[in-house]
């Protein structure tokens, strides 16, 4: 006991401190690093509740998708969930998400999520067939995985998440693996919660496939030589974008039947510069939600902004049923949508 408390004491001081150093790293740092990864579908918030809330989770834990911000979630869920999103992405691109948690007893849960992204068949173009060749491409984007989290004490959560992740363009793609962990903690009973966690902290990665093979000239300056060699174009490993997260969250009590939940997170991204997020929700008699948020203040160049949505929670056959939207303006890339149905069991 004396250990894990030992923890709980330096995982408070280790929050508390990042975030202070986090919210005034932006002004420190102006160079940003984006498009420098690989596996940027990893970014996609798959929880329409969340992302309503200006994706500001890393300090949440009542839905199994609060896991892909903190695994340290899933030792705070207190039934078994699942939950499906369907989100209508830029360009006509489509994403889909499924994750469900078991709980194994009152202290902890096992957790499988399944995040794809599709392009749907695009035109193959070329230099000298810029109306297209009649061929078609996709690029697909895939990433499984298994998480667990565990509650050490009544307040303090940690959990863990092991992904598999796969990209596909054309005949060519790459695999990677990465790691997930995070940690929860409960200041106080029905108040202020303190989340941290690191995300898709893995292994480089680089595209392989007939796609980079190519016929070439050695010199095109002599005659009479093999003018058609045989040779691959060498492509260069790239990171996964590791995302550090620090938040709170806390509930307000007006009445019986109205409730506030607000929540801050900072991110440290390796691809891009520092920035905050904000979120609160207004929930109704526990049945009917709204929301509302902001993603990425601060951050240089943003195209994201605010957040809208609602919900609304039923229980059918004593299963608690939960459908969740989101609206997030992007810019000048318009704007997206998140569809979650959730069931709890």
């Amino acid at each position: 006991m004396k250990t894990v408390n030992a923890i709980v004491r330096t995982s408070q001081r280790l929050v508390v401190g990042v975030l202070l150093t986090t919210s005034t790293a932006g002004v420190l740092c102006g160079q940003s690093k984006t498009g420098t990864t690989v596996g940027s579908f990893l970014l996609i918030e798959p929880s329409a509740r969340l992302t309503a809330m200006g994706n500001a989770g890393a300090a949440m834990h009542d839905e199994v998708l609060a896991g892909y911000y903190n695994p340290g979630a899933y030792g705070r869920l207190d039934r078994s969930d699942i939950q499906f999103t369907y989100s209508a992405w830029l360009a006509g691109i489509s994403y889909n998400h499924a994750a469900v948690a078991v709980t194994t007893g009152s202290t902890g849960a096992f957790a499988f999520t399944i995040a794809s992204l599709s392009s749907g068949e695009i035109a193959v173009r070329t230099v000298q067939q810029p109306l297209g060749t009649g061929e078609q491409y996709t690029v697909t984007n895939t990433a499984i995985g298994l998480g667990y989290g565990h509650r050490l004490t009544e307040r303090f959560s940690a959990g863990i998440q092991v992904n598999y992740i796969r990209e596909t363009i054309w005949h060519s793609s790459l695999s990677a693996f990465a790691v997930n962990f995070g940690t929860l903690y409960q200041v106080s009973a029905d108040g202020l919660q303190i989340g941290a966690s690191l995300s898709n902290f893995g292994t480089r990665a680089k595209y392989s496939g007939t796609d980079t093979r190519i016929r070439f000239d050695n010199d095109a300056s002599v005659h009479g030589d093999n003018s058609n060699l045989p040779g691959e174009v060498y492509l260069e490993e790239f990171g996964l974008p590791i995302v550090f997260r620090v938040g709170l969250s806390y509930p307000v009590r007006i009445d019986a039947d109205n409730k506030l939940q607000l929540a801050i997170v900072a991110f440290h991204p390796s691809n891009n510069t520092e920035s905050v997020s904000v979120g609160g929700e207004w929930k109704f008699m526990n049945l009917v939600a709204l929301r509302a948020g902001y993603q990425h203040l601060f951050q240089k160049d943003s195209e994201v902004g605010l957040t809208l949505g609602g919900g609304l929670e039923y229980e059918f056959f004593e299963i608690p049923v939960r459908v969740d939207y989101a609206w997030a303006a992007h810019g000048l890339l318009k704007d997206t949508q998140r569809l979650t149905v959730g069931f709890r069991f």
